[in-house]
């Protein structure tokens, strides 16, 4: 079976940059562990599978190398990428149906991919032991939704972190978020996911569900600019909006292939 693949840098204007994600398009599923299989073989922090299910509706999944997940905003950017830029995909907006519900994406005049996705808004929370010891710094707030998120007073805080990843991977949820204001923009973020495979995942859309709502209510401001400072970075354009919100991006493709199995 030969089977084409893209590989896709999304939340970024230039290859080796933002967060790189597989995209395989199907004509029908694949079997569970056959997906699972080729997302461990691909080795990226997410590889997407979709097929179509209408004019412009797909349905959408996701696998780590280690497990599938319920929400994933970069691999759900290049898989809109590939459909309006690699595979001709008419008009400016398509629906991915996905374990987290619908999922609209729509191509911006700007050339921006933005995500509308579910609000996730955290709920203070005590924090446990594994998530201070795999950080191995204070916050001085923690809340969690789907993953903790752990904020601190400065950006540089963020990005000196140094995580033990083995305490981090005990850490109950999907990963762990830590969060500051930014220097050159609203706000600033690293997401940590060793239970899932992913010691630091470059630039997450998914965390920005919690994000979002959580620097909208601090900043009184409904339009962000965020930055994840992980060693690629990325930029995301953020909305809140109220139950939902929007994720803006680019993407760039890096290589185009097929996978034999």
């Amino acid at each position: 079976m030969r089977l084409p693949f893209f590989w896709i840098d999304a939340f970024a204007t230039r290859i080796f940059a933002g967060n790189p994600a597989g995209v395989v398009p199907l004509d029908a599923w694949l079997a569970d562990d056959l997906m699972q299989r080729i997302a461990a073989e691909n080795g990226l922090p997410e590889t997407a599978f979709f097929v179509r299910t209408g004019p412009d509706r797909f349905h959408l999944r996701w696998f780590t190398p280690a497990r599938e997940v319920d929400l994933c905003g970069h691999a759900t950017v290049a898989s809109a990428f590939v459909l309006f830029s690699e595979l001709g995909q008419p008009g400016a907006r398509v629906i991915f149906d996905s374990k987290s519900g619908p999922l609209p994406v729509a191509r911006t005049p700007e050339g921006r991919l933005e995500l509308d996705f579910p609000s996730r808004p955290v709920a203070p929370a005590p924090a446990p032991a594994d998530l201070r010891q795999g950080l191995g710094a204070e916050p001085e707030f923690v809340g969690r939704s789907r993953d903790y998120l752990c904020v601190f007073a400065r950006e540089e805080q963020v990005r000196d972190l140094r995580p033990d990843f083995s305490a981090l991977a005990r850490v109950p949820g999907v990963g762990v978020i830590a969060s500051a204001p930014g220097r050159d923009c609203d706000f600033v973020s690293r997401f940590f996911a060793p239970a899932s495979g992913i010691p630091e995942d470059p630039v997450t859309g998914s965390s920005h569900s919690a994000l979002i709502p959580y620097w909208s209510a601090r900043l009184g401001r409904k339009r962000l600019h965020a930055r994840q400072v992980s060693a690629r970075g990325g930029e995301l354009f953020c909305e809140d909006r109220a139950e939902r919100v929007g994720i803006g991006g680019h993407a760039v493709c890096y290589l185009r292939g097929e996978i034999s199995v």
